[in-house]
C-alpha cells in the first residue's frame, strides 16, 4: 500500500500511513505497536471520529492508521484511524480508475445532472451524459425539471459502473455506466455489421436524436443530422415512439451502434448539380435563421444560406425575409460535392 511505512523505511512523518496489531484500548484512548518506532496513540476528536470502528475493535488486531504528529508530550506518535481509512479508501478509488473496476452500486438520489451513488461510505456522482442508452433521460424539449423526473425513476435501482475520475483533494468521485463490460450486449452487437439495414422500433427521441430497438437488449441512435437530408429541428416531425422503421447501421464503436435513416434515401445533393450552377435564379422557402444568417430551401433536401451581410443585420435581414415565406434568390455559392450553397436575395429590400 502507498504510503504504508515499514521496517526498511525511515522513522514514519506526518501523512504516513503505519499498521501494527492494537495493544490496548479503553474509552478514551487506543494505543497500537508500531514497533521499532514506539507507540501510537488515538485519542480525543480523532478517537470520537472513530468510535464506530473501535467498537468492533480488539485486542490484538491489527489496524492501520495515518500519522499526524511524531512525538506528543507523552512520548506517543498520534494517529488518526479515520484519515487512514480515508487515505486507504482513496488510493483504492484511485486504482479502480486505472483498472476500470466494475462495482454494482444502488442509486441514492437525482439531480438534474444525473445520479448519486456511494462507494464504501463516499458518495460519488454519475453524469447524465454518462448513462447507458436505456437509461439516458428521453426528454425532448430538454425541459430540466422532466430530466429530473426520468433521473428519479432510477432512485434505489442497482446499476453496473466503472469509475472514470478520483479526485481526493476535492473528495470527488465520477462514476460512468459506458464502458462496462457487458458480455451480453457485445454478444448481440456481433451480429450485425456496418452498412446492415436492419429494421427496428423507435423507443425513445431527445434533441440530438432517435432511439431506435433493434432487438431485446440492444438499441441504436439516429442522429438529428441522419434523420434526413433537408434540415431537421424536432424529431417528432418525423417519428414517433413505437413506429417500425428501417434504418441502416453506419458505425459500431465501444458498443455503441450508430443508424442513419436518410441514408436509405437518394441524396439530393448527388443531382443537383444537373439542375443548378452558380448564377442561376431560384426561388426559396425560408427554414431557418441562425447566427450567420437564414437557411432557405429551394427544394425538398436543398437548403442554402442566405448570409447576414446581405442586410447588414439581424433585424433588417429579419425584417426582410419571414419563416415560412418564399422569395426570389441568386445562387451565388454552390459545391454540391460538399453539399454547400449560397444565396443572395434578388427581391426588393425594405
Amino acid at each position: 500500500m502507498e504510503g504504508l511505512a515499514s521496517r526498511a523505511q525511515e522513522p514514519p512523518k506526518p501523512g504516513d500511513i503505519v499498521e501494527g496489531p492494537v495493544i490496548a484500548l479503553d474509552r478514551a484512548r487506543l494505543y497500537i505497536d508500531i514497533a521499532p518506532w514506539g507507540t501510537g496513540v488515538i485519542f480525543g476528536r480523532e478517537y470520537l471520529n472513530a468510535r464506530e470502528v473501535i467498537k468492533r475493535t480488539n485486542v490484538g488486531d491489527r489496524i492501520a492508521a495515518k500519522v499526524l504528529e511524531i512525538n506528543t508530550k507523552d512520548g506517543y506518535i498520534e494517529l488518526s484511524l479515520k484519515e487512514a481509512r480515508q487515505a486507504i479508501l482513496w488510493a483504492e478509488a484511485e486504482e479502480a480508475v486505472k483498472n476500470k473496476t466494475q462495482f454494482d452500486l444502488v442509486v441514492k438520489e437525482a439531480n438534474k445532472g444525473g445520479l448519486i451513488l456511494e462507494w464504501q461510505g463516499i458518495a460519488g456522482f454519475l453524469p447524465a451524459s454518462q448513462l447507458k442508452p436505456e437509461h439516458y433521460p428521453r426528454v425532448l424539449d430538454g425541459d430540466k425539471d422532466k430530466i429530473l423526473d426520468e433521473l428519479r425513476k432510477l432512485v434505489g435501482e442497482k446499476l453496473a459502473v466503472s469509475l472514470i475520475g478520483a479526485a481526493p483533494k476535492e473528495g470527488k468521485l465520477i462514476f460512468s455506466e459506458k464502458g462496462v463490460d457487458d458480455k451480453e450486449k457485445k454478444e448481440l452487437i456481433a451480429s450485425y455489421q456496418v452498412g446492415d439495414v436492419v429494421s427496428g422500433e423507435i423507443t425513445g427521441m431527445v434533441d440530438f436524436g432517435v432511439f431506435v430497438k433493434l432487438e431485446e437488449g440492444l438499441e441504436g441512435l439516429v442522429h438529428i443530422s441522419e434523420i434526413d437530408w433537408g434540415l431537421v429541428d424536432d424529431p417528432r416531425h418525423f417519428f414517433k415512439v413505437g413506429e417500425k422503421v428501417k434504418v441502416k447501421i453506419i458505425d459500431i464503436k465501444e458498443g455503441k451502434v450508430s443508424l442513419s435513416v436518410k441514408q436509405l434515401k437518394e441524396n439530393p445533393w448527388q443531382t443537383a448539380g444537373e439542375k443548378y450552377k452558380k448564377g442561376d435564379k431560384v426561388e426559396g422557402v425560408v427554414i431557418k435563421f441562425n447566427k450567420h444568417g437564414a437557411l432557405a430551401s429551394i427544394e425538398e433536401g436543398i437548403a442554402g444560406l442566405v448570409h447576414i451581410s446581405e442586410f447588414g443585420s439581424d433585424e433588417k435581414l429579419r425584417g426582410n425575409l419571414e419563416l415560412g415565406k418564399r422569395y426570389p434568390f441568386t445562387i451565388s455559392l454552390f459545391d454540391p460535392k460538399e453539399m454547400r450553397m449560397a444565396l443572395a436575395f434578388s427581391g426588393d429590400k425594405k
